[in-house]
């Protein structure tokens, strides 16, 4: 196949390359700025099979006014501007794959792919602007698949970059009071899990990419602990994570607990369903 991807630089976007291209599928690159024309991009999107946008700044960090313009900006004008392209088309891809968040859930409920039981804050509003321009790529000739991912962990980057080296220094503990639950997945089932969405066109709309078994923050805390063999004694209270992260402190604090039904009731079989078969296989690959 041809493959279209947008964000191949980043974490979870050079593992879909390495992916794809092992596959034997042919991927072409997608790098849109505010001087990439319309005409340029429907030119690299014609007559491809799949597109598969990621494109957004890191959501980790402090949430100033003006970053998150930003962290908008990057995600919305540049789907605006990739819908505007595939409109071109004369022979659009079949299949369009969107990145999207669990953060777009409340933080008090369970949710599958059909709660409606959404946040009122920054980053659910972010998510959900999102998807709306996004799924105005959805023709009779294009389906749209919105991905709600999770923490994507795995070796080489991501959020376990950041974690791993504080706890392998026996300097790891519980965010808050470790109760919030957290939704994860292994980037080694993501990957799949788009190729898979790629090969079931019967999917469409907003698929959960998920773990099957979130876990809480104290339990993951102890699973990376007892895996490493190192203590986990040094816990950041609420406070402290609010005062370094501002706004942007309820990625770590407020718990995400949501489920892959659709994705499993289609036969998606994951390799790492719980947190210590994948931290086990990140720390061996790891050396």
């Amino acid at each position: 196949m041809k493959i279209v991807i947008c964000g191949m630089s980043g974490f979870v976007g050079s593992a879909l390359e390495h992916f794809f291209t092992e596959r034997g599928d042919e991927i072409i690159a997608l790098s849109v700025r505010s001087s990439t024309s319309v005409d340029a991009l429907s030119e690299k999107m014609e007559e491809a099979d799949v597109i598969i946008n990621l494109a957004g700044a890191n959501i980790l960090g402090r949430w100033s006014s003006e970053y998150k313009g930003v962290l908008r900006q990057s995600r919305l004008e540049t789907t605006r501007k990739l819908v505007e392209a595939l409109k071109q088309c004369m022979n659009p891809p079949h299949t369009w794959l969107n990145a999207s968040a669990v953060g777009i859930y409340d933080a008090y409920h369970q949710h599958d792919e059909s709660s409606q039981n959404m946040g009122d804050d920054f980053l659910a509003a972010l998510v959900r602007d999102w998807e709306y321009a996004a799924m105005k790529a959805e023709s009779e000739l294009t389906r749209v698949c919105v991905m709600r991912f999770g923490v994507v962990y795995g070796e080489g980057g991501g959020a376990i970059s950041k974690m791993l080296p504080p706890f392998q220094l026996g300097l790891g503990g519980k965010m808050g009071d470790g109760f919030q639950m957290i939704s994860w997945v292994h980037l080694e089932d993501l990957v799949r899990a788009c190729a898979f969405l790629i090969d079931h066109r019967e999917i469409s709309g907003v698929v959960n990419l998920t773990s099957p078994e979130p876990i809480s923050n104290l339990e993951q805390t102890k699973a990376m602990g007892r895996i490493l063999g190192r203590p986990t004694l040094f816990d950041l209270p609420a406070w402290l994570v609010k005062l370094i992260f501002g706004e942007g402190s309820i990625v770590m604090l407020e718990s995400k607990e949501v489920y892959p039904r659709i994705l499993q009731e289609a036969g998606f079989v994951f390799n790492y369903p719980t947190f210590d078969s994948a931290m086990e296989q990140i720390v061996h690959d790891r050396g």
